[in-house]
């Protein structure tokens, strides 16, 4: 398995289910993680958004969907097998609601699955940048955001 594959995997399968001390191992120290409504610095912030996530959510778990697809950075020699590329994933998140979601009116105890896409910036093995777009409306009307 290519090591930018197994460093997103382990973004997915260990980090988002909790394991957030993985997130230390595999990001940069000057690590930029731009979620839709925020941007996080280091590994500590995007530990803590993940970690934010789990106050809404138990039993989190996550499904790969499609690639990793790896390839060069735009303008920049391939260096995959140095650590560093882009990685471009598709997953599915599962939990179960906990409460306290503001909008949400779904009891907790609801069982919620919403899709996403990852866009990842590698250097030298770990990733520096990553981007996130997710079904973040289609999460919320299964919670009951929109009546």
């Amino acid at each position: 398995m290519d090591a930018l594959d197994e460093l997103y995997r382990r973004w997915l399968f260990e980090v988002w289910t909790g394991d957030l001390a993985v997130a230390d191992r595999i990001l940069t120290p000057d690590f930029v993680g731009h979620w839709p409504d925020l941007q996080v610095h280091g590994p500590a912030g995007a530990a803590e958004q993940v970690r934010r996530s789990h106050e809404y959510f138990a039993d989190v778990r996550t499904a790969l969907d499609a690639g990793p697809v790896i390839g060069p950075v735009p303008g920049e020699p391939n260096d995959a097998a140095g650590g560093s590329g882009m990685v471009a994933a598709g997953w599915t998140f599962h939990g179960t609601y906990r409460g306290g979601l503001p909008g949400a009116t779904a009891e907790p105890g609801t069982a919620v699955s919403f899709r996403g896409q990852d866009i990842f910036r590698a250097r030298d093995g770990r990733f520096a940048e990553y981007w996130v777009v997710s079904d973040v409306m289609g999460m919320m009307t299964a919670l009951g955001a929109f009546g």
